[in-house]
């Protein structure tokens, strides 16, 4: 069998020829068995922080501090910036809470997410997450802020330089120039603590109410480009959350095989390549990730 250290090395070597640097933990969840590269470097979380931002939501849902059959008026005048769902829509509605979770995680509709943030702000957000224990995941701002960057203000054929910018005016310590790329100031986190959130959500019977309803919203993304195509099977199900701004490309989820196989998977990344269109870094990501799992899911139980 092959070693950590020459899994890790390929896992690197791949992700280094496609212009990426990234952070990966694939855990098994049946055994504890885990690999990782990198695991506690922080990154602002984009998208991703989609999934915390649900399961408050469902936990507000469940001690009646939430209605999710509320219904919610959306006004395109004020919609959040982005390329789907309510994001594009042009006449004023109403959708129910509930409705509104399954546009921000299956579709990464930020019109939606913002309208969830809005009964449940990052401050709330971040208590549950200190509640459950987990303290390297923080939620400080709406998706509306992260969207007040130069590359709202660029136009297409300025996105280069958005991209330019976002490479190279990160500071020591992952600090950033643009606030909403500064893990001091961002939605921020490691795949480590992401692992360790997808771990509660799956296995916690604290969370038992909550996890059928998520369980399913994550089976349900529409976001299949990334790791799915390494990943999934008819015989493995992959659940998960995608998150992409510029040039970070994420991807966290749980992998469930036939045989009762669980996998919860974090991959975190940031692309050196000023490009919005990048197949080859997809497929990178994707590739990386299955060596990890793969060596994990050979391992077998820890002795």
């Amino acid at each position: 069998m092959r070693t950590d250290h020459a899994v890790l090395r390929d896992a690197s070597r791949t992700l280094g020829d496609a212009g990426l640097s990234a952070s990966i933990v694939v855990r098994d969840l049946r055994h504890g068995n885990e690999l990782a590269l990198d695991a506690d470097a922080a990154y602002p979380l984009a998208s991703v922080v989609k999934l915390p931002l649900a399961l408050a939501v469902l936990r507000a849902g469940t001690t009646g501090a939430i209605d999710l059959a509320e219904r919610v008026e959306l006004d395109p005048d004020a919609r959040t910036p982005g390329l789907t769902g309510y994001c594009r829509f042009t006449q004023p509605t109403s959708v129910a809470v509930a409705d509104l979770l399954y546009m921000a995680v299956c579709v990464s509709d930020d019109t939606a997410a913002d309208a969830l943030f809005a009964r449940c702000p990052p401050a709330e957000v971040t208590r549950v997450l200190r509640e459950l224990g987990i303290t390297e995941i923080t939620v400080r701002h709406s998706i509306r802020e992260l969207h007040e960057t130069l590359a709202s203000r660029l136009s297409p054929e300025e996105m280069p330089q958005a991209l330019t910018l976002a490479i190279q005016a990160s500071t020591h310590g992952r600090g950033h120039l643009i606030p909403q790329l500064d893990v001091t100031s961002a939605n921020a986190g490691n795949a480590r603590a992401i692992v360790d959130l997808l771990e509660l959500i799956w296995t916690d019977e604290a969370l038992a109410t909550e996890r059928e309803p998520l369980r399913r919203l994550l089976g349900w993304n529409l976001m299949r480009q990334r790791l799915a195509p390494d990943l999934e099977s008819d015989d493995a199900a992959w659940f998960s959350k995608t998150g992409s701004f510029l040039h970070l490309r994420h991807e966290v989820g749980v992998v469930e095989h036939a045989d009762g196989g669980m996998f919860a998977i974090a991959v975190l990344s940031e692309s050196s390549v000023p490009a919005q269109r990048q197949p080859g870094a997809e497929q990178a990501l994707g590739h990386a990730a299955r060596l990890l799992h793969d060596h994990v899911r050979g391992s077998g139980p820890l002795r």
